[in-house]
C-alpha cells in the first residue's frame, strides 16, 4: 500500500517509470504546497498556475537526477514553490499582448535596455534559436507552449480549451521542455547572454 511508503521510496518508484507513484506524493503534499504558494500571492487562479508551475520543476529536477534525497522532501519543494511565487512578483505585471497581425512574437514584448550592440545581436541570436528550437516540438507541446508563454494562459485554460486533462496539458509543457532542452544539447546551443 502506497501510504505506508515514504516519500524517497515513492520517488524510487516513480523514477524507475511508476507513474502513479508520482501523483500519489503530489496528493501526499499538494495541500501544504498550495496554501504556501495561495500565502504568498493571496489568488487561487495565480496560486493553481504557481503550484502547477512548481511540480514541472519537481518532475524535471527528479527526472534529471539533480535531486539529492536527505529526507527532506517537503521542505525541498516548499522552498521551489516559495521561489516560484518571489519569481513571479520580480517579473512585475504581465504585459498584455499587442500585435497588429496574428503574427506575434513573445520578444517583441521584452524592454529593451540599450544593449550593446555585440549584446543585441547574441540576443537574437538566442531568440532565433528558441523560435527555432520551438519548431522542432509535435505540435500539440508547441501549442501549449504557445497558449503558456505568448498567450499567458492558466494550465487549467489551456486544458479547458484543449479539451485534455491538466494532467495532460502539464505533460505536454514537461515534455516540450524536454524536448527542447534535448535539441539543445544535440545541438550545442546556449541560451545565455554570458
Amino acid at each position: 500500500m502506497r501510504a505506508s511508503l515514504s516519500d524517497q521510496q515513492l520517488i524510487s518508484l516513480y523514477l524507475s517509470g511508476d507513474e502513479a507513484a508520482f501523483e500519489f506524493l503530489l496528493n501526499r503534499h499538494q495541500q501544504q504546497v498550495y496554501s504556501k504558494i495561495f500565502f504568498i500571492v493571496r489568488d487561487s487562479d495565480l496560486a493553481n498556475d504557481l503550484f502547477q508551475d512548481t511540480f514541472i520543476k519537481v518532475v524535471n529536477t527528479l527526472k534529471s537526477g539533480k535531486y539529492n534525497e536527505e529526507g527532506k522532501f517537503l521542505p525541498w519543494v516548499l522552498r521551489i514553490a516559495h521561489n516560484i511565487s518571489i519569481d513571479h512578483f520580480r517579473r512585475g505585471k504581465k504585459m498584455r499582448m499587442m500585435r497588429a497581425t496574428d503574427e506575434f512574437d513573445v520578444f517583441d514584448t521584452l524592454p529593451s535596455d540599450q544593449m550593446h550592440a555585440e549584446d543585441q545581436m547574441i540576443q537574437d541570436q538566442i531568440h532565433q534559436d528558441v523560435r527555432e528550437l520551438l519548431d522542432c516540438l509535435p505540435e500539440e507541446q508547441r501549442e501549449v507552449v504557445h497558449m503558456r508563454i505568448e498567450r499567458e494562459l492558466s494550465f487549467q485554460e489551456i486544458a479547458d480549451e484543449t479539451g485534455v486533462s491538466i494532467n495532460t496539458a502539464l505533460g505536454r509543457m514537461r515534455y516540450a521542455l524536454i524536448n527542447m532542452r534535448r535539441a539543445m544539447e544535440e545541438r550545442g546551443v546556449q541560451l545565455t547572454l554570458n
